[in-house]
C-alpha cells in the first residue's frame, strides 16, 4: 500500500520546525469536488500542498470496456458534469474515427452549437465560484442566474440540464425545435452586454485584483513543462486552442479570436490572468454561436451507423478543446462490439501536477486562489 500523503510530508520535517501539516479537503468548499490538499505550513506560509486525489474513482475508463461503444456515452457525461457536450463530443469523435463514419453538416454544426453555450455555462461557474472563494458571495448568484438561462435553452435541445447525453456515434440525438434559434441569438445579444456589468461587478473590482495579480505566476515554460492546457495554458500567455490549431468539426468554418493572459493587472501568467481568460472566451463563444446559427445548413442530424457498431481492429484518438482545455480520447477496437481499451486525458489532471511547485511560498489564502484559478473539477481527476 502506498504511503499516505500526511507520513511523506512529515517525514520531510525535522523536529525543529515550526509547522504543521493540515488538510484542505476532501469536503472543503474550496476544492471544487473531493480532492484533499494536504498542506504543510509555518503560520500562514505554505513549505508545500500536495494533492492527494482518489477519492472520486470510479473506473470509468473500465466501463469503457464493459460496454457497447452506444451505452458509453452517458459516463461520458460524468467525466465532466460541467462541460458534458464537450466530453460527449470528444468520444463520440473517437469511435467515428474508427469507423470512419462522416458527419452530415447539420449535426457538427449542432454540436459546436450546444458545445460553445455549454463552455460559457462552464465558465459562468468558473468565475463565480472563484469570485466566492475569494470572498465575494454576491458574483455567484449573478453567474448561476446566467447559467440557469443557458440551461433553459439547453433543456429544451436535448431535454437535460447537467448530463446531457446530447451526441451520437455518427451525429445528435435531436434537432433544434422551432423557434430555439432566435431564443439563444437573445440570450446572447444580453449576454454580450451583460458581462460589462459583471466587470464592473467584480473582474475590475480593486480588492478582487488585488487578490489575484502576481499570485501564482505560471510562466510559459512553466505552463508548457507541466503539460497545461486550454485557459491555463493560455493564461499564461501562449496562443493555442485545438479547436483553432487542430480544427476539428465545423470549427474550420468559424472566424474567433483566442483570448491569451497579457498581465494587464499584474504579471502576465498570474491567477487574474487565468480568470480573465474565461470571461473573454465567454465572448468568443458568442460569436462562434452566432455565426453557427446564422449558416446553420438543412439535412440530416445522423449519419448510417449500426445500432451494436463493431469497429474493424484498430486504435483511434479524438482531442475536443473542452472548458478546462484539450480532453482526449484513446479508444481501441479488437472488432467486438465493446472497446478493447479506453482512456481519457483531462486538462483538470494535468492542472494538479503543478500545484505542490507553486504553493511553496504562498499565504493559506493565496492556495485558494490558486487552486480556484485552475478551474479543476474532481470527476475529471479521478475518473
Amino acid at each position: 500500500m502506498a504511503e499516505p500523503v500526511e507520513r511523506r510530508i512529515l517525514r520531510r520535517t525535522t523536529p525543529s520546525d515550526e509547522e504543521i501539516v493540515i488538510n484542505f479537503g476532501p469536503q472543503h468548499p474550496s476544492t471544487h469536488g473531493v480532492i484533499d490538499f494536504v498542506t504543510q505550513t509555518n503560520g500562514e506560509i505554505i513549505r508545500r500542498s500536495i494533492p492527494d486525489i482518489g477519492y472520486l474513482h470510479r473506473g470509468l475508463e473500465k466501463i469503457g470496456e464493459t460496454v457497447g461503444y452506444p451505452g458509453y456515452m452517458p459516463f461520458t457525461d460524468r467525466i465532466d458534469y460541467l462541460a458534458a457536450m464537450l466530453a460527449n463530443e470528444g468520444y463520440a469523435m473517437a469511435v467515428e474515427r474508427l469507423l470512419k463514419v462522416e458527419l452530415p453538416p447539420r449535426a457538427k454544426y449542432l454540436r459546436a452549437i450546444a458545445g460553445e453555450l455549454c463552455r460559457i455555462s462552464n465558465h459562468w461557474v468558473a468565475v463565480g465560484t472563484m469570485a466566492s472563494d475569494i470572498g465575494a458571495s454576491t458574483p455567484l448568484t449573478h453567474a448561476l442566474r446566467e447559467r440557469e438561462a443557458i440551461n433553459d435553452l439547453l433543456e429544451e435541445l436535448c431535454g437535460a440540464r447537467l448530463t446531457f447525453n446530447y451526441a451520437r456515434i455518427g451525429g445528435v440525438s435531436f434537432d433544434a425545435p422551432e423557434g430555439w434559434r432566435e431564443k439563444v441569438v437573445r440570450y446572447l445579444d444580453h449576454l454580450d452586454s451583460y458581462i460589462q456589468e459583471w466587470d464592473r461587478l467584480i473582474s475590475l473590482n480593486e480588492i478582487y485584483v488585488r487578490r489575484l495579480a502576481k499570485v501564482a505566476v505560471i510562466s510559459r515554460d512553466k505552463a508548457i513543462a507541466y503539460g497545461l492546457c486550454g485557459p491555463n495554458l493560455r493564461g499564461s500567455g501562449i496562443s493555442w486552442d485545438t479547436r483553432r490549431d487542430l480544427a476539428y468539426g465545423a470549427y474550420p468554418e468559424f472566424k474567433f479570436d483566442v483570448p491569451v493572459g497579457e498581465g494587464k493587472m499584474g504579471v502576465q501568467g498570474d491567477c487574474w490572468d487565468r480568470y480573465a481568460v474565461r470571461v473573454l472566451e465567454m465572448l468568443e463563444s458568442s460569436k462562434i454561436v452566432r455565426q453557427a446559427l446564422a449558416r446553420l445548413p438543412e439535412g440530416e442530424i445522423m449519419a448510417k451507423v449500426l445500432r451494436k457498431p463493431k469497429p474493424e481492429p484498430g486504435e483511434a484518438m479524438a482531442r475536443v478543446e473542452s472548458a478546462r482545455g484539450a480532453m482526449c480520447y484513446y479508444v481501441v477496437s479488437d472488432g467486438s462490439e465493446k472497446a478493447y481499451r479506453l482512456r481519457v486525458r483531462t486538462g483538470s489532471f494535468m492542472a494538479m501536477g503543478i500545484i505542490e511547485e507553486m504553493s511553496q511560498g504562498l499565504m493559506i489564502a493565496d492556495l485558494i486562489a490558486l487552486i480556484a484559478s485552475l478551474d479543476v473539477v474532481a470527476p475529471e481527476i479521478d475518473r
